[in-house]
């Protein structure tokens, strides 16, 4: 990666994700030394700096996550003047001078490989000059390779630039190129789940047979909405996210139908429906999938148990461990922190049901009139079978944070 032989990460942002990636970094000891930059004082010093980092309401303390329940402190070599120390042997340098990408002292660190988790540079188009700054602003300030953990956001009419790709571990991660692309969206964590749900039945059924799908992500609760009711800011239109998160269903909004398209672009010629409704859980969500499928001609239709052997087989086949397949009857709770997948499938609550659906041929696209006219009935009958399918996924640590810190590790490996 750099001259030096030791591997260095940056982390810009300290925040949920930001915080959970250094936890995952500092119990996978990959990387000897973590640069994060925070890019402003944190409370009244380095002690509230790492009050902040060992401790997450939702995970417990950092030195159990690391060593379980006899765990000892990780935490040592504090130097609050050059703001460093060791976390379980792993080197950190705290840096929280500057807030905008291209301002950040990477080059002085030998930092080349940055993971973004800021949320807030999230358009690959914008040059790394601008004003409210840009992630290809990191580049110029002496990274290499940038990774963002979020879905790249884009203007209206604007495609994805040649040097940038979104990946999703498991899915499409071998198309990153080292050489091409220095910018890299690890999508979000509900398209993490959704293309891990989605493409077993792809493979299984292939795409003429998939005639619709829909979705909707019944998700815990993010640091975007608020703890009590807020006056909207100027111009906001969505007065739902004003709204106290701690007792309301939350009706929103979700862009993982637009983000399944850079990860599995077939999915661009199918009708796909996404949904969101947030729920006053701290972590610990659930899909649930919605697909059409058209039946074959004179063989048995798809049933619950032929959509669970796929997922099972496609589970077993698995040496990486980012599908599981459960009979289980689990709750949120259950998923959180562990086991390490991109989506848990409860097959216990696998349904489908097959009926004939009624076509007026007349109304179809391609039907020539001479050849209608052939027909004296016009109306057929197509058999098609609906299936629902559930899939858990820990939206921090268990499925997002781990599946980061993979591709995290597969571009730096690309770039020794």
């Amino acid at each position: 990666m750099n001259t030096n032989t030791s591997k260095i990460l940056g982390i810009n942002g300290l925040g949920r994700i930001g915080k959970l990636t250094l936890w995952h970094h500092a119990g996978r000891k990959f990387f000897d030394e973590i640069v994060i930059n925070v890019g402003r004082e944190v409370g009244t010093g380095m002690n509230d700096l790492i009050h902040y980092i060992e401790r997450d309401s939702t995970y417990g303390r950092l030195e159990a996550f690391i060593h379980g329940f006899r765990g000892e402190p990780v935490i040592t070599d504090v130097d609050p003047d050059a703001g460093t120390l060791m976390v379980n042997g792993v080197k950190i340098k705290i840096l929280s001078t500057d807030r905008n990408p291209k301002d950040i002292a990477w080059a002085d660190h030998n930092v080349e490989l940055v993971v973004d988790t800021t949320g807030q540079f999230l358009d690959p188009n914008l040059e790394s000059d601008a004003p409210k700054g840009s992630i290809r602003g990191h580049l110029e300030a002496g990274a290499r390779k940038v990774i963002a953990s979020a879905p790249f956001k884009l203007k209206q009419g604007a495609t994805v630039p040649d040097d940038a790709v979104t990946t999703v571990m498991g899915i499409n991660d071998k198309d990153y190129d080292p050489v091409r692309h220095c910018l890299i969206s690890n999508a979000s964590c509900t398209t993490t789940c959704l293309s891990h749900m989605i493409k077993p039945l792809l493979d299984a059924f292939g795409l003429k047979r998939l005639l619709s799908a829909s979705m909707a992500t019944i998700h815990a609760a993010t640091g975007s909405q608020e703890v009590l009711d807020r006056l909207p800011k100027t111009g906001k239109t969505d007065l739902r996210k004003n709204r106290s998160i701690m007792n309301n269903i939350i009706l929103t909004t979700t862009g993982a139908a637009k983000a399944l398209q850079q990860v599995i672009p077939e999915m661009a010629n199918i009708g796909f429906i996404a949904e969101s409704v947030r729920i006053p859980t701290a972590t610990g969500s659930l899909i649930v999938l919605v697909i059409n499928l058209q039946e074959e001609l004179n063989k048995p239709p798809i049933k619950r148990e032929r959509i669970n052997q796929i997922y099972k087989d496609t589970a077993q086949k698995q040496s990486d461990g980012y599908l599981i397949f459960t009979e289980e009857q689990n709750v949120s709770s259950d998923i959180i922190g562990t086991p390490r997948a991109a989506a848990v499938i409860e097959g216990h609550e696998t349904h489908t049901r097959t009926a004939c659906i009624s076509i007026n041929l007349e109304h179809m696209q391609g039907i020539e009139k001479e050849v209608l006219e052939n027909f004296k009935d016009r109306v057929c009958a197509i058999q098609v079978t609906q299936a629902v399918i559930y899939g858990w996924y820990d939206n921090e640590m268990a499925s997002y944070v781990n599946m980061l810190g993979d591709r995290t590790v597969t571009v730096a490996e690309s770039m020794e």
